[in-house]
């Protein structure tokens, strides 16, 4: 067992979460134990207390806790499977010398956790193309939500496309499948969020509640949450495929803005009721016969200004296998529709 020890912040480590820094430093460490220590207030930085995403700056003095010397060794940071390389290179959409796109898949999530070691940042280091360090993450998508997920190739790209999309300079469309037809067919959800505890011993499954607009600012922890959303087409009064835009980028936002609307995604056992089939057009995440019980959520475009270039690049990727026959099933066809239902109302 090591000691406490106090860590200076190198000069070329500046501005990145302290739990990305700290497996950076400890990579036997997971993520979890991380998240338990700064919550115990074990990792301090400058004497104060943080929370695993505090941003930690050049120069600055992380306390680290005694950990365990007899932890296994960790796999080399390239080491990632054949297998695994070959679907990450699979899934790049777009690549330059400053970014690449990936076509995130179904079922992986971006990033690690307490339960998860297999993900997008980690499988990153098959991503190089040439570069001595793995891209890095710049926004999030949920493990089970499909689509364009945005990496860096440099640490400067990466504070650049951060900002950017702190500042809403980029825009993103989903793609779903909800149960029933939103009325009006065009429209603004402006229920705010608030994150409900979970029942497990981590706080597993928890997941937002949605605020009603006027109680928003009396709500302890609530945020204010606004998603636009727009009906492409309409299978009866069963389902119907909508075009979503996150104004804000609230965790599970569009799964929980649909939900209380009563048009949960389709697919969503978490917001729509995992064992309830929809009938028609209201409540009920199951289309049944055989469409997939899968999420039927899709980031299908981003547009974003090039931070070297400054050219606006729109960036599209094609639907998961479960939504495309889904998609084929009921004949919906991404040529009948516009790439941004949108663009006219701005």
């Amino acid at each position: 067992m090591i000691g406490v020890q106090t860590i200076t912040v190198g000069a070329d480590e500046g501005d990145q979460r302290l739990d990305r820094w700290f497996r950076r430093r400890f990579p036997h460490v997971p993520q979890g134990r991380i998240e338990k220590m700064c919550r115990k207030g074990e990792i301090r930085v400058d004497g104060g207390r943080v929370k695993p995403a505090t941003r930690v700056e050049a120069g600055q003095a992380v306390r680290v806790p005694p950990l365990p010397d007899d932890a296994p060794p960790a796999r080399p940071r390239d080491s990632v499977s054949d297998a695994d390389a070959a679907m990450m290179r699979d899934a790049v959409i777009y690549r330059d010398d400053h970014i690449i796109a990936l076509n995130k898949p179904p079922g992986l999530p971006t990033q690690g956790g307490s339960k998860q070691t297999r993900h997008v940042d980690g499988l990153a280091e098959a991503l190089k193309f040439g570069f001595d360090e793995k891209p890095r993450l710049v926004h999030r998508l949920d493990k089970d939500t499909s689509g364009i997920l945005l990496l860096a190739r440099t640490r400067g790209i990466a504070n650049a496309l951060t900002e950017a999309f702190r500042a809403r300079d980029t825009r993103k469309i989903y793609w779903a499948a909800v149960a029933g037809v939103p009325q009006p067919r065009m429209g603004t959800i402006r229920f705010g969020l608030v994150k409900a505890p979970g029942h497990g011993a981590k706080g597993e499954g928890e997941k937002m509640l949605a605020v009603h607009p006027r109680d928003i600012e009396t709500t302890p922890g609530a945020k204010r949450a606004t998603t636009d959303y727009a009906v492409l087409s309409s299978l009866g009064t069963r389902a119907s495929w909508v075009a979503l835009v996150p104004v804000t980028g609230r965790t599970h936002q569009l799964r929980a803005h649909m939900a209380e609307i009563g048009h949960p995604i389709a697919g969503d056992g978490k917001y729509g009721g995992s064992g309830q089939e929809n009938l028609g057009d209201g409540w009920g995440a199951q289309l049944g016969g055989e469409i997939s019980r899968k999420l039927h959520l899709h980031a299908r475009s981003l547009s974003l200004t090039h931070p070297v270039s400054g050219a606006r690049l729109t960036l599209t990727a094609p639907l998961p296998l479960h939504m495309a026959r889904t998609w084929r099933m009921v004949g919906w066809d991404a040529a009948d529709v516009p790439a941004d239902p949108f663009e006219d109302l701005e």
